[in-house]
């Protein structure tokens, strides 16, 4: 927008002003307050502002882990009153969440009251619960008083606080984060710290180990609420290395025996962030609507440890399969996103992969060390030469006493007298009279050995980058321990697994109860589903002018077939089929089939077998069934053809010789053996007409012997011998068929 669509101001001192512009501003001034100062951690130390704020505010009121517990309503008051000038209820939401063992994999705050559960219960209100400080925060917290970081002036310029911790605890990969800021958010899941530690060290002495030698330290993520990882070594190698990713984590579960052949399922742990109550809600739902046919019921048992019993349908359900079908369908697994997107350095948000968020860790940790100890450096400095005043003093301590009694000016007469300087003259008119008693000189000289020496190694230590990596090795090998696998703390919770590779078909079968049915098809291409197996179809009932085209037996588990005069195959679920109380539906609107289009057949999909197909010309071949299950509503193409032809046959190939008979009424029987496989084409001529079509074919055994049905139900058999005037090549022009074949030209009913 130009300046010349600027408004003139006017006459009230109202300005006009570019709206783009304006609202550019104010929206990035609003973007980059809640990347900075609300959503994104700081990747030194792993906390957002709020949590630093709360963590700093209860170091000053002394709520140290030795110390007492103070009503979390103070601690809150203080926060927003001095620090956070936010809502109350926000801050305390926070503090409650630093403090639940199951959400921060190592909590910050000891909480003493109702801090809420696993079941998604809130805490008690902040004025009930009581709250101080663990062992993990002191450690994140060391070092404030040492000019270890730098501080800013709060919101209202009275006070001053941190605008990050020391961190001596790798806190941001730890305890994980998450938030969402204005363009981008973060993820980020919690690790064992004792394995976050080893990788560090391994860093120090390596400084250019990539991603993969650190997964050999860090073996994924670390849940407070346990569970198990089942991502791919690969996947987790690429999450890391790149910062994006997500790891899928299972419930864990066993089997209890109960005796007697009977059993049920026990859930112990859940995924992280899955609250346990809407967990039991969505399976109880799932069990009312039959979309768990393998379930029978769902109690939760839990007390302080999560026991959630699942009982199967039957003794003899696979309790794998079972569990692989709540897995799909159910929290019981779930994917935890990684988006490392912090913010370097305090300021820049970036997305950083597992080698840089350690790196930043340690550089920080190193400036840290080299801050206290220039802080430490200026401390012993100024005592030894408040030391050494003392010494004068000590020594000449009546001349001392008389220049302080008698001169005006005594401080700038010790300093003349003694040639002292001004920090040890102050020191000396400040010192009480009771600390005389102490002025011994061996005392003195003792701590200024001690001082000296320590002032030494300091020295030696910020003039040496290698002494420097070695101290802060000591550090990280100190938290190692604290947190090792020994301690109840440190364990490691999550455990490392593979989901079971079960086929996708068997888990969709488990979600559906198996129930018989009678799948019967219309003339017309009408489809529906009557509960059990029927043999009496006499009383159904069809639109006018339509009629049963086929019917036959299957369970709601089953897949259906349908083969189509286009040479199409789609696939059906038996449980998605309409009932069976009305007409049905019309299958070209369950599957994207043409109006011109007719089914010509239908049946049950059994895997493995094989089928001939053909076309009105004569023309097939041999294709597998599992070749023609279309995974979508559109079909699989399979029989090619050329118009006017239309797929008019579809047969079980179980046999060894075709037999096929024309419109013209010749028979022609010749090995399968001459018909080629293939899973799509036009394939081959079969017979021969000069015109006419095909009417019928069948594929059967030599050693049985052909078989066919006549109007009148009476079943004929000719073996080869009998049939050999009408064996011969694929292609021939074949013969009338023997005495007694129907003069339908059809071999008679056959089963698919």
């Amino acid at each position: 927008m130009g300046n010349e669509l600027i408004p003139p101001s006017g006459p009230d001192g109202i300005e006009g002003i570019d709206l783009r512009a304006a609202l550019e501003e104010r929206y990035l001034a609003y973007a980059l307050s809640t990347i900075m100062h609300r959503a994104l951690p700081d990747v030194r130390d792993g906390l957002k502002p709020v949590h630093r704020r709360l963590l700093y505010a209860m170091r000053l009121l002394k709520l140290d882990p030795s110390a007492g517990f103070k009503k979390c309503a103070r601690v809150v008051g203080d926060v927003i009153g001095k620090y956070h000038p936010h809502g109350d209820q926000a801050v305390y939401d926070a503090l409650v969440r630093l403090a639940q063992d199951f959400a921060q994999r190592y909590p910050l705050i000891d909480g003493q009251g109702n801090f809420g559960n696993v079941d998604g219960d809130n805490a008690a209100a902040m004025r009930y619960t009581e709250a101080r400080l663990t062992d993990t925060a002191k450690r994140l917290l060391d070092g404030l008083d040492e000019d270890a970081v730098d501080f800013r002036e709060t919101y209202d310029g009275e006070d001053r606080e941190p605008i990050v911790l020391p961190g001596g605890f790798p806190n941001l990969l730890a305890n994980g984060s998450s938030g969402i800021a204005v363009g981008m958010a973060t993820s980020i899941p919690p690790h064992n710290a004792h394995e976050l530690c080893q990788a560090s060290l391994h860093l120090i002495k390596n400084p250019k180990a990539e991603t993969a030698e650190l997964l050999d330290f860090i073996k994924g993520p670390d849940f407070p609420t346990g569970g198990l990882l089942v991502s791919g070594p690969d996947t987790i190698r690429e999450a890391y290395a790149t910062g994006r990713g997500s790891f899928r984590v299972r419930a864990k579960w066993e089997v209890e025996d109960l005796g007697r052949g009977q059993w049920v399922v026990v859930v112990s742990e859940i995924p992280y962030q899955v609250q346990k109550s809407r967990l039991i809600e969505k399976i109880a739902e799932l069990l009312t609507a039959r979309k768990l046919p393998l379930l029978d019921d769902i109690r939760d048992e839990s007390a302080e440890d999560i026991r959630v019993v699942l009982v199967p349908r039957s003794r003899n359900v696979d309790a794998t399969l079972l569990m692989e079908s709540l897995f799909k369908l159910t929290d019981l697994e779930s994917r935890f996103s990684l988006n490392m997107n912090v913010l370097s350095k305090g300021t820049v948000p970036t997305v950083m992969g597992l080698k840089q968020v350690l790196r930043e860790w340690l550089d920080h940790r190193k400036e840290v060390l080299i801050r206290r100890s220039r802080h430490r450096l200026g401390q012993i400095n100024h005592r030894l030469e408040v030391l050494e005043g003392y010494l004068v003093a000590y020594l000449n301590l009546d001349e001392v006493i008389r220049i302080i009694r008698e001169e005006d000016e005594a401080k700038a007469e010790l300093i003349r007298v003694f040639s002292l300087t001004d920090v040890q003259a102050e020191a000396i008119l400040n010192m009480r009279l009771r600390s005389l008693r102490k002025l011994e000189e061996l005392e003195i000289r003792k701590e200024h050995e001690k001082l000296t020496a320590e002032k030494d190694e300091l020295t030696k230590l910020l003039g040496s980058d290698q002494r420097q990596w070695t101290r802060i090795s000591k550090e990280i090998s100190e938290t190692a321990k604290a947190y090792g696998p020994d301690t109840e703390l440190g364990r490691r919770r999550t455990g490392l697994g593979e989901a079971p590779d079960h086929d996708i078909d068997d888990i969709q079968q488990a979600m559906i109860e198996k129930e018989p049915i009678t799948v019967i098809v219309s003339e017309k291409g009408w489809i529906r589903a009557l509960k059990g197996h029927q043999s009496d179809l006499g009383g159904l009932s069809f639109k006018q002018g339509d009629a049963l085209k086929l019917a036959f037996h299957a369970e709601t588990t089953d897949k259906i077939l349908i083969f189509s005069t286009a040479g199409k195959f789609f696939t059906i679920g038996a449980d998605r089929l309409p009932g069976g109380r009305g007409h049905g539906e019309p299958i070209r609107l369950i599957v994207e089939m043409d109006e011109a289009q007719d089914v010509v057949s239908a049946f049950v999909h059994k895997p493995g077998r094989q089928l001939l197909v053909a076309s009105t010309e004569a023309r097939g071949f041999l294709v597998g069934e599992s070749d023609v299950v279309a995974n979508t509503r559109k079909g699989k193409q399979v029989l090619n053809l050329s118009t006017p032809a239309e797929a008019c046959l579809c047969v079980e190939a179980e046999g060894d010789h075709v037999a096929v008979i024309g419109e013209n009424r010749k028979l022609l029987i010749f090995p399968l053996a001459q018909i080629p496989q293939m899973t799509r084409g036009r394939g081959v001529r079969l017979q021969r007409y000069r015109d006419g079509n095909i009417a019928d074919i069948r594929v059967f055994t030599g050693g049985k012997g052909l078989t066919w049905t006549d109007s009148s139900g009476r079943s004929f058999n000719r073996s080869l011998e009998e049939l050999a005037d009408w064996r011969g090549e694929r292609g021939q022009a074949g013969r009338l068929p023997p005495t007694g074949f129907p003069r339908s030209n059809k071999f008679g009913p056959r089963d698919l």
